[in-house]
């Protein structure tokens, strides 16, 4: 893999040569201009041998990409020493240690913590790789969110509870019992609801999730402890929960897909749907098998065969690697996001076999968003609690901008489509109490004065500056992945986007019919009530069998009732002056009788149109409150 990636590598940079030399006229000008390049960039590339006796202004350069790498990791990376942008590979014993000295002097000063990975021979030279992770305070961490889907019995539960309890199965579900939330979940097995367990790494990537005593994991101490956590969000995998399972891809907002596949089952039930799923959500994928202590071989070999074939598919164009050592980790974890590589584990949770690679992994991901904190924020509501003593309480994820204690913002949109300003009374992340939260960071937050009545999962909340106009009607591009027979207008299905979850129709679209395979512009209206959408978001449409996926391209602006009076008694206002106005004027006057009149015909007209459409607005919203008091 390694050396195709070099090979790519090499064929962009010969491709961009033979670009450039279209340009000039004769191969003497094309070599000048490239040797005047070279001279002008020398100090200004990473060299495989940039770290052995720098420059002070190469210290500069490269002081500036380790913090940009830094920051586009948010707080981590990873480095290699001995391979550069220039075509010598490897560096020798002494340049080795010369270069990890001042690699571990520029981490000090970027206040990061430099772990050694691998050390590796290139020829009679060495290349060493190596993780930088910021020492970030006690009350704060590096999150990455990794949903777990699969068929129903994969073990998915089992992993989970096998990696945050660090205890292994005894092969009857022991491990998994710690993790369930619902007394039928642990009586039947099957998880029905939407899971998180996290799972802590410090700064050197070692495991922190330690049992105390009696009480079972405590999360505020493991994440002081951890420097960065992994949150798993343990989806259900049977097919009657297909609904909860696209809720926690959506919803939840996950950075990447851990799919889960029984060696001895194979690839059954809702094993390629939840595959699709995330290929739709252009989440990445790694696979990993599991039972494989109790699988026979010729069984193990048939179910990697077909995960191969399916992978290298034209609907999923996959890279399968086999991961079977820590440089195969180390080579995929490098290269994961983006997405064209998928690794493949093969585990047992009885056994322990190959959990280490598997976690060694899961601390080499980088999280793959990129939020500015300097814009408005915005927070999605995917789960809603009651806490004694504390109030209402929300939970969910924070998509840009940060969020303090006591910031006042935008909650909704409610029934009627408004948003009305809270109070944070305090945050919480993963149980453990902080003053703020960042873009891509999940929290939950207090809420002051609001009833848990008023609110419902869907919603968000928006700084105040951002104006949020919420829609009942926007439009979409979609692709029908799966349909029986035809989609037609008024066809009604549930779209799913973001943490919003509603059942939707189509009331127009660019084609007469739809069928599997077709893509198309269509026009949706929510059924029950309004909600807060952004364009370019990722949607999904189902309805039984029925499956498509898409995004969004524009937002019609919904006018409330509330706004539609208040447009009301300014227009009444406004006529009402205009009135005053004309009267103040001579009575003889013909220009005074002139303007009045004109005045007059003009708001009339005016007023009339707009009553005319406020009614409508106004009883369509009235048709649509006592529809839903009369469900209530």
């Amino acid at each position: 893999l390694y050396l195709f990636i070099r090979v790519i590598a090499m064929a962009d940079v010969q491709a961009n040569a033979i670009m450039a030399s279209s340009v000039f006229a004769s191969d003497s000008a094309f070599d000048e201009a490239i040797s005047e390049c070279d001279a002008t960039t020398k100090s200004h590339r990473m060299t495989s041998n940039i770290l052995v006796n720098p420059t002070d202004e190469q210290k500069e350069f490269f002081k500036h990409q380790l913090t940009k790498r830094l920051n586009e990791g948010q707080g981590e990376t990873l480095f290699e020493i001995g391979v550069g942008e220039d075509d010598d590979v490897g560096l020798t014993e002494e340049e080795l240690a010369i270069a990890e000295k001042n690699l571990t002097a520029f981490a000090d000063d970027l206040s990061t913590t430099l772990t050694l990975l691998r050390k590796r021979n290139a020829g009679d030279k060495y290349v060493s790789d190596y993780l930088l992770r910021k020492n970030v305070e006690e009350t704060d961490f590096i999150e990455v969110r990794v949903a777990v889907v699969g068929n129903v019995d994969a073990g998915k539960s089992t992993l989970l509870g096998v990696l945050t309890h660090n205890v292994l199965d005894d092969g009857r579900g022991t491990a998994r019992l710690k993790l369930f939330r619902h007394k039928h979940e642990a009586e039947s097995g099957r998880t029905s609801s939407v899971g998180n367990d996290i799972l802590g790494f410090d700064a050197k990537g070692n495991v922190v999730n330690k049992l105390e005593g009696h009480a079972g994991l405590d999360w505020q101490v493991l994440c002081r402890r951890s420097s960065k956590i992994v949150s798993f969000i343990d989806l259900a995998g049977h097919e009657k929960y297909l609904k909860t399972t696209i809720f926690g891809m959506t919803g939840h907002a996950p950075e990447f897909s851990m799919l889960m596949i029984g060696s001895n089952a194979g690839i059954v039930g809702m094993t390629k749907e939840h595959l699709g799923l995330a290929l739709a959500l252009n989440v990445p994928v790694f696979v990993v098998v599991t039972k494989i202590d109790m699988c026979p071989e010729n069984v193990l070999k048939d179910t990697l065969k077909l995960l191969t074939k399916m992978l290298k598919s034209p609907g999923c164009r996959k890279i399968p690697v086999l991961v079977q050592n820590m440089d195969d980790v180390i080579v995929t974890a490098t290269n994961f996001t983006s997405e064209k590589v998928c690794p493949i584990f093969q585990i047992s949770n009885v056994t322990g076999y190959n959990l280490d690679l598997l976690k060694m992994f899961l601390n080499l991901l980088t999280t793959r968003s990129h939020p500015c904190e300097n814009d408005h924020a915005e927070f999605l509501i995917d789960d809603i609690y009651s806490v004694p003593g504390v109030g209402t309480v929300v939970a969910g994820t924070t998509l840009r901008g940060t969020i303090n204690v006591n910031d006042t913002l935008l909650l909704g949109p409610d029934y009627t489509g408004e948003f009305q300003p809270v109070l944070i009374k305090s945050i919480h992340r993963k149980r453990m109490p902080v003053k703020m939260v960042r873009g891509g960071q999940t929290a939950s937050f207090a809420l002051k004065k609001i009833r848990r009545n008023q609110l419902r999962k869907g919603m968000v909340m928006v700084g105040q500056k951002l104006n949020p106009i919420p829609c009942m009607e926007f439009e979409g591009e979609i692709l029908v992945l799966h349909h029986p027979t035809t989609i037609l207008v008024n066809y009604q299905a549930m779209v799913h986007c973001n943490s919003v979850r509603q059942t939707a129709s189509i009331i127009a679209m660019d084609k007469t019919s739809l069928r599997t395979g077709d893509k198309a512009n269509v026009r949706f209206r929510f059924i029950k009530h309004p909600e807060y959408i952004t364009k370019s978001s990722r949607l999904v449409f189902r309805e039984g069998r029925t499956k498509a996926v898409g995004s969004v391209t524009n937002i019609i602006p919904y006018q409330s009732i509330h706004r539609a009076k208040i447009a009301k008694s300014e227009l009444k206002t406004r006529r009402r002056g205009n009135r005053q106005n004309a009267a103040n004027l001579s009575p003889n006057s013909p220009l005074a009788s002139k303007s009045h009149n004109s005045k007059d015909a003009g708001d009339a007209s005016n007023l009339s149109k707009d009553l005319t459409g406020l009614t409508i607005k106004s009883n369509q919203e009235s048709n649509l409150l006592t529809v839903q008091n009369s469900v209530k």
